[in-house]
């Protein structure tokens, strides 16, 4: 599940525009860690893990994460960016 879970991620980053503002390895990892997690919660919660929902929920919530993620950490690293060399730039 958690090599599928950053597939996905992976797949993410590579279709998705702006991977030039992150490293490679940061949105599949994340994508990865939170399916797992979503995963033993789920395990806790009392869901079975040979049944197909807990499967779906938790690559889903990993895709979702993924995916939010590979928007904005670029717009939010460009503004940050914008802002540190307006910083600097003053005398």
């Amino acid at each position: 599940m958690i090599l599928i879970a950053f597939g996905i991620g992976s797949l993410a980053y590579y279709v998705l525009p702006g991977r030039a503002q992150y490293g490679s390895m940061l949105i599949p990892s994340i994508s990865a860690a939170l399916s797992a997690v979503v995963w033993v919660g789920l395990l806790w919660a009392g869901w079975k893990f040979d049944g197909g929902w807990i499967w779906v929920v938790s690559l889903v919530a990993g895709a979702v994460v993924a995916l939010a993620l590979a928007l904005t950490i670029p717009r939010s690293r460009r503004t940050h960016d914008e802002a540190m060399l307006q910083r600097l730039s003053k005398p």
